[in-house]
């Protein structure tokens, strides 16, 4: 059985093109098959002058999609020097840029878990449905990465300091914490989404007004209450100065925000808020992408990386032993080096 499921529905004239992920076991993360089969749909779709539109889901189980191939990625960066992982990002990455810019319409119902590399996928869809299941997280630097998939242009364009939260702490949002802060733009009752995606197949030309005729009013974000504290306490530029406002501060909330920093790779929390800064400079998502490229490229070969995904995935003891291991040994120089220019022919492109 195909790990992803691609089918055109609709009638002469008006169809839809259905990407429907199916790594159930994996929560349908993403290997570079998957990558090849969606870009070479969406390539013939875009071309394709009767699909009028591109539905992402996921065929079962707790999906959307928990991220990418991580452990190709760490036996990549064990095993060959990086290259296989490298492979692995541009590709991907090249999936993110396509749909960023794809010309049609592209509605991705993020019904379940939507992390990491199902971020990449789901954030540059123009209509991005949630529901009471969705589990929206950047988690990344619990394992020793950067939250690549465009999480330098999506993250560093939130409000306040909203972004540098979600990217250091990996907090999980809900589905009305998506709709609040924009990370989704329709609310719908799980039970629900058959049906819009139905009305869809038959009426790809008002997308809008059937999402909205089914969309419902969530509960109060959490997320609100607590945007005063993330814009005070995660105003800080460095990492140390983030933790010193959680230190000073002493409250209950800052308090447990602390101590979940506490757990995440110090380098990486470093390169995130690097990213962050060169994400929000970049004028274009391309421009943005390769700067991606490049660091995700040798984040991998950093030792956090491969001890992070040993310590949650590999052994599941969740007792990473990070390098450096405080915030203060970290050498600005080597933050310098993971986001210097590559080599012009080694460089991330669009398609």
């Amino acid at each position: 059985m195909s790990d992803v499921l691609i089918h055109t529905h609709g009638t002469p004239g008006k169809k839809i093109g259905h990407i429907s992920l199916n790594r159930p076991k994996a929560i349908h993360s993403l290997t570079m098959d998957m990558c090849e089969a969606m870009i070479a749909a969406l390539l013939e779709w875009r071309d394709d002058e009767e699909v009028k539109a591109v539905v992402f889901d996921h065929a079962e189980g707790r999906g959307f999609c928990a991220g990418g191939d991580v452990t190709l990625l760490r036996n990549s960066a064990l095993e060959d020097g990086g290259k296989t992982g490298a492979a692995f990002f541009y590709r991907e990455y090249q999936l993110n840029h396509l749909l960023f810019t794809f010309p049609k319409p592209v509605i991705a119902f993020m019904d379940g878990i939507t992390m990491g590399g199902g971020v990449g996928i789901a954030q540059p869809a123009q209509y991005r449905v949630v529901t009471e299941n969705t589990r929206y997280a950047m988690p990344e630097t619990g394992i020793g990465l950067i939250c690549d998939v465009g999480g330098g242009w999506y993250l560093s364009r939130l409000p306040g300091q909203l972004g540098k939260f979600l990217g250091l702490t990996g907090a999980r949002l809900d589905g009305s914490e998506c709709l609040w802060a924009g990370l989704g733009t329709h609310y719908l009752d799980s039970v629900a989404t058959a049906e819009a995606k139905a009305r869809i197949t038959e009426d790809p030309d008002r997308i809008e007004m059937i999402l909205g005729s089914l969309a419902v009013e969530p509960s109060e974000p959490r997320l609100r209450g607590n945007m005063a504290q993330i814009d005070r306490l995660f105003a800080g530029d460095t990492l140390a100065e983030i933790i010193a406002a959680l230190e000073a501060d002493g409250g209950e909330w800052a308090g447990k925000e602390l101590r979940t920093l506490r757990t995440k790779s110090p380098m990486t929390c470093a390169l995130v808020l690097r990213q962050l800064r060169e994400g929000v400079r970049a004028s274009t998502f391309a421009e943005n992408m390769a700067m991606e490229f490049r660091a995700a490229s040798r984040t991998i070969m950093l030792p956090d990386f491969a001890e992070g995904v040993r310590a949650l995935l590999v052994d599941k003891t969740g007792d990473p032993a990070w390098s450096p291991a405080n915030v203060a040994d970290i050498d600005p120089r080597a933050v310098d080096a993971v986001f210097a220019p590559l080599p012009p022919e080694e460089e991330w492109k669009p398609l």
